[in-house]
């Protein structure tokens, strides 16, 4: 027998894409429902071969209902997510509001999985994207070597600023061939042939809060003494984060020993080959599950270091399958009551 789930913010791309993935991964669903704003309501979405008809997320009774994936922004997260899991329904939230709340566990199941057994309040966090695709590759090198530090450089694509920052690079890219001044709106900067060094905004040292959401995490899922420094940067990618990583770990590195923890390791795909053209980018990875690692070698600037390119689709394994994975762990730990 299945689950009864509802999924908020499904008119967003990130909604969508979990519609899209349950469906896909054959989840044991007995019924689901796509919850948006009073303004979506009515409009209709896809799950597998049906269409469903949008529900008044403001409205809606949670009670009897089994998961709800949430990802409608983190204000409306703020306000219905508690709502839901105080009708009993287990929420898996994909914004930041409750990410770095301490009762609330923050999950990779490939990372720690076992952190889903603390979540008192019914509430998991989604990580941020960027985030998750690292410490996914992270972990069976830090298993192997301890990780003392990281320094990562994030090319990321408009699909994280959602559907309108999709939207934004389109419009550019085509009004530069007919003359047009680039509108700008979603972005800080025109983003179209161009890069811009600012996701989310400043904080009082320097960084910006994406920067920072991606040390605060990597710490809180994989180990709080590791050193983070993350320089975040927006790309003219219309899908598909890309990040340049070098690691410092605390014990002797063996590149070979790297090489086949990586490929072994559970959503990780090693394709490293040394030959132009050996290596995986952004628009490869669309549509794929995994993490995907190239230009694995050895960092000869520390004394044990390693570096390595890692992509992934960010609208997938960095929001909605890492979110459906959570609750197929949940119903595997049987964490989750089945109403069936």
């Amino acid at each position: 027998m299945g689950y009864r789930i509802a999924v908020a913010g499904a008119t967003g791309a990130v909604g969508r894409e979990i519609l899209k993935t349950v469906a896909e991964r054959s989840f044991p669903v007995d019924e689901i429902v796509a919850l948006a704003s009073p303004r979506s309501a009515g409009r209709e979405v896809s799950f597998g071969d049906r269409t469903l008809k949008v529900q008044n997320l403001e409205t809606f009774e949670f009670t009897g209902w089994d998961i709800a994936l949430f990802s409608p922004g983190a204000s409306v997260s703020a306000v219905h997510a508690p709502r839901a899991a105080k009708a009993g329904c287990v929420v898996i939230d994909n914004t930041s509001h409750f990410r770095m709340e301490p009762d609330v566990p923050l999950v990779v199941p490939e990372v720690n999985p076992q952190d889903l057994k603390k979540a008192k309040r019914k509430i998991v966090a989604n990580p941020n994207c960027s985030t998750i695709q690292m410490v996914v590759a992270l972990k069976p090198l830090h298993d192997l070597f301890t990780i003392k530090r990281v320094v990562v450089a994030t090319y990321q694509a408009v699909a994280g600023a959602g559907k309108d920052g999709m939207d934004e690079l389109f419009a550019q890219t085509k009004g530069s061939f007919v003359g047009d001044r680039p509108k700008v709106e979603q972005f800080q900067k025109q983003i179209a042939f161009n890069c811009i060094p600012q996701i989310d905004h400043f904080m009082d040292d320097g960084s910006t809060k994406e920067e920072w959401k991606m040390t605060v995490e990597t710490r809180k899922i994989l180990d709080p003494e590791i050193a983070v420094l993350a320089t975040c940067v927006r790309v003219p990618v219309f899908i598909g984060h890309s990040e340049a990583i070098s690691v410092e770990f605390e014990n002797p590195v063996d590149l070979g020993r790297a090489r086949d923890a990586l490929r072994e390791a559970e959503g990780v795909v090693l394709l490293d080959e040394r030959e132009d053209g050996g290596y995986i980018t952004p628009i490869e990875c669309v549509g794929e599950d995994a993490s995907y690692v190239s230009r694995l070698r050895i960092d000869p600037t520390v004394p044990s270091g390693l570096a390595f390119w890692c992509v992934s689709d960010n609208l997938r394994k960095g929001a909605a399958l890492n979110a459906v994975q959570i609750a197929e762990a949940m119903v595997a730990m049987d964490l989750i009551g089945n109403r069936g």
